[in-house]
């Protein structure tokens, strides 16, 4: 099976607020032909998503630099981190390089390249291996023999973007009938030649302009993907290979042996499942079980590129402990809003707004505020 079939966990993970916003709608495949480059031929739209199903490779080495500008106000412990710990900071304003290698389903490597050091997860074979250079801490579990699920490394910090890949399946996923497909023609990117997809949302509510994709035009994988604002003439986000090399890499690149000094955590299958286990019990207060019982579930308004996430939350005299309180501490650095709904809090970017009401709704999409105001109203 492809590897880019089989959708790799080998990836740098997205927070899930930064998912909805590029996940925002789908799309038709259109039948506008990529003008003719002279090295290429011409690809339509709908063939250069058959392209991307189907690409299928052996092995693959690069380098992968993300960088984000979402125009997001600075909220100390949010979006600015003085420690220079990655984190959200990094994703919505700032950059990210990575170090990757693929070299079949049970062989894969990615470091991510940090100022305080590096952190990597190895897959080789059996032996799963998550290393952090800067605490010389390594904890190394071992698969069972009978696994067969094709795990992949997962365990890098959250607020880290996708490998272009990941974000181009991200993107994708939501093809229907509220987005145009196009082609702009070729593109050149990490000295491959390319072809570029372009999404474009129907929706006028849509915060998002336009995701572009540069699919190799040999390999047939994603090498870049931008996300634009409305109007906008520059990305947003952009996840793309600085280099890449599609020669099988070394097994050598797979071996993990600890340095002197590190502290090694060994472990298994089982023995994570008994931890996951025990940490939720832990979590499991009769306080927060409370307040998860008052809060509502998610529910979506509208469709498509323009639809709101929209919830109930707990009542935050319930969300007690140090988490609550920071949560509580954050949400009163942001702007206060007011309309015919109330009153609440404004979070907003060039990609995505999030209204919390005083009465503790919360709305989400990649809309403008105008749009969650409007939905808040509909109570």
């Amino acid at each position: 099976m492809s590897v880019f079939r089989s959708r790799p966990t080998l990836r740098w993970l997205v927070p899930s607020a930064a998912a909805v916003v590029v996940i925002g709608g789908g799309a038709a495949a259109g039948t506008i032909v990529a003008s003719a480059d002279p090295a290429l031929p011409e690809r339509s739209a709908a063939q250069i998503l058959v392209d991307l199903q189907n690409a299928d490779v052996e092995g693959f080495s690069g380098t992968i630099v993300q960088s984000a500008d979402l125009g997001l106000p600075q909220i100390a412990g949010l979006t600015s981190d003085a420690s220079g710990q990655l984190g959200l900071a990094s994703l919505v304003a700032g950059s990210n390089t990575a170090r990757v290698w693929y070299a079949g389903e049970d062989k894969a490597r990615i470091a991510l390249l940090g100022t305080q050091g590096e952190t990597d997860v190895i897959r080789n074979g059996p032996d799963v291996w998550f290393w952090q250079s800067q605490e010389n801490a390594a904890t190394h579990l071992k698969l069972p023999a009978d696994a067969v699920q094709k795990q992949k490394p997962t365990a890098l910090p959250s607020g880290v973007p996708s490998t272009p890949q990941e974000a181009a399946d991200a993107a994708l996923a939501a093809i229907d009938d509220t987005t145009k497909v196009s082609t702009t023609g070729a593109a050149k990117v990490a000295d491959r030649d390319a072809y570029e997809l372009v999404l474009s949302p129907k929706a006028d509510q849509s915060l998002i302009g336009q995701v572009r994709l540069a699919v190799d035009a040999e390999k047939h994988i994603p090498l870049r993907v931008d996300v634009y604002a409305k109007n906008a003439t520059s990305p947003a986000v952009r996840v793309a290979f600085q280099q890449i090399s599609f020669d099988t890499p070394d097994p050598q690149q797979f071996v993990f042996n600890p340095p002197p000094g590190a502290k090694v955590t060994e472990t298994n299958s089982d023995q994570l499942e008994k931890d996951a286990e025990k940490a939720a019990k832990e979590h499991k207060s009769p306080e927060i079980e409370k307040a998860k019982a008052q809060g509502e579930g998610v529910k979506v308004v509208g469709e498509g590129w323009a639809s709101i996430v929209t919830a109930k939350l707990p009542q935050a005299s319930d969300a007690k402990g140090e988490e609550g309180k920071q949560a509580e501490s954050m949400l009163g650095m942001l702007p206060e809003v007011s309309g015919t709904w109330g009153k609440g809090r404004l979070f907003a970017g060039s990609l995505f707004s999030v209204l919390v009401t005083d009465d503790g709704r919360v709305f989400a999409g990649a809309v403008a505020p105008e749009s969650l105001y409007q939905a808040a109203a509909k109570k």
